[in-house]
C-alpha cells in the first residue's frame, strides 16, 4: 500500500499532458489570395481584411472547428480601378454582400500533416459545399495551415451581364491561404 502511495504522490508532481489547441488566428502573419485567368493570362490578387474563429487541436482534428469572414470589398487586383470594379454589382457586389464565409462542418487527418476541411462557403448568398485540402504545421506555440481550393465563379453569380461568359475571365478560381494561429 505504501509503494502504491508513493507512486501516486510521485504521479501526482508530473505535470498532465495536455492537449495544444491552436485559437488566436495572426492575421498580419496571415494569407488569402486568388488567381484566375483574365485572357488566358493568370492574375493574382488578395484579400487584405478578414477575421476568423478557430479551435484546432492537432491530437483531436475531428473535434476541430472554423469560421472565417473576408472582406470582400479588401480585395487587391493589383490596380485601383480592377478593386473597384471587382466590388461593383456585376461582380463581388459588396454594398449588398460585404462578406464571404467559410464554416467547418468536418475535418478529417489523412496523415502526414495532411487534413481535409469540409464545410459551406457563402459567397454573394450563394452557399456551396466546399472540401479544402490543407496542411498544418507546428512551430512552437504557432502553427501554419496552408492550403487552396478551386470555385468556380459562376455557382456565386460572380460576374454577372456580359461577364457571366468566360471568354474573358476564367470560371475557376484557385483560393489559397496561409493562416497562422497561436496557442494564447
Amino acid at each position: 500500500m505504501k509503494k502504491l502511495a508513493l507512486a501516486l504522490t510521485f504521479a501526482s508532481l508530473i505535470p498532465a499532458a495536455h492537449a495544444v489547441e491552436y485559437t488566436q488566428v495572426q492575421p498580419e502573419k496571415s494569407a488569402v489570395t486568388f488567381v484566375y485567368k483574365q485572357m488566358g493570362v493568370a492574375v493574382d490578387g488578395k484579400f487584405k481584411k478578414f477575421s476568423s474563429q478557430l479551435n484546432f487541436d492537432p491530437a483531436k482534428p475531428a473535434a476541430a472547428k472554423a469560421t472565417f469572414d473576408v472582406e470582400l470589398a479588401s480585395v487587391d487586383t493589383g490596380a485601383p480601378e480592377g478593386d473597384q470594379e471587382v466590388a461593383g454589382k456585376p461582380w463581388f457586389n459588396t454594398k449588398a454582400f460585404p462578406t464571404a464565409r467559410f464554416v467547418s462542418g468536418s475535418v478529417k487527418a489523412l496523415g502526414g500533416n495532411k487534413y481535409e476541411v469540409a464545410g459551406k462557403l457563402t459567397i454573394k448568398g450563394q452557399t456551396q459545399d466546399v472540401v479544402v485540402p490543407a496542411t498544418f504545421t507546428a512551430q512552437g506555440n504557432t502553427g501554419v495551415f496552408d492550403g487552396g481550393f478551386t470555385i468556380r465563379r459562376a455557382d456565386f453569380t460572380i460576374g454577372e451581364g456580359a461577364w457571366a461568359k468566360f471568354d474573358i475571365v476564367a470560371n475557376d478560381v484557385q483560393i489559397k491561404f496561409r493562416i497562422t494561429a497561436s496557442t494564447k
